[in-house]
């Protein structure tokens, strides 16, 4: 926990991290920060919203009208109240819309897992993925130093780069997982 510490301490605005693991401890807040991320920059209804979440809970598609009351309810009463004290939401109550703030990003941070340089995981793949492909494609192209070791050699050095930061992460994910049962 200490590395998402240390990644919130630049940004002097941030949430604690009591904050933020009470947010954290509800499944519906959690699924409202998935949600909103997902559709970004754009505001989403409360029904929207309430949908979604229920989806989620029941796994069915419509969920039962019942359980999009439960949702619905909990966040206009509980959830979206709260989150938007903590700036991490604006909720309107009058138009019933929801859109993301600042505050998102720090709770993010915490619902995904990071790398032990400050990446996520994905940002890491992607990278490894992009400098690949340009990498074999400036070696099929005969590109200056590049282009004279054969692209057969590149995609092998890529797949044991891709292999070893998989290694990585499961190895990591390993010891998270042993000192979380220790405690």
């Amino acid at each position: 926990m200490a590395n998402y510490s240390a990644i919130l301490m630049f940004r002097t605005n941030s949430l604690s991290e009591g904050d933020i693991y009470e947010i954290l401890s509800n499944s519906r807040r959690r699924e409202t920060i998935r949600h909103l991320s997902a559709v970004r920059d754009c505001s989403v209804s409360l029904r929207e919203l309430s949908v979604a979440i229920a989806t989620a809970e029941t796994g069915q598609s419509p969920p039962p009208q019942t359980a999009r009351e439960s949702v619905r309810s909990s966040l206009h009463q509980t959830h979206l109240p709260k989150l938007t004290e903590l700036g991490v939401v604006n909720y309107d109550c009058d138009t019933r819309t929801v859109t993301l703030r600042d505050h998102a990003r720090d709770v993010d941070r915490y619902m995904t897992v990071i790398t032990p340089y400050g990446l996520t995981w994905a940002e890491l793949y992607q990278a490894l993925g992009v400098f690949s492909l340009l990498t074999v494609l400036a070696s099929l192209l005969e590109a200056p130093l590049v282009g004279a070791i054969d692209p057969l050699l590149w995609i092998s050095g890529s797949l044991v780069a891709f292999a070893v930061a998989i290694a990585t992460q499961l190895w990591s994910n390993r010891w998270t997982v042993l000192r979380a049962l220790q405690r």
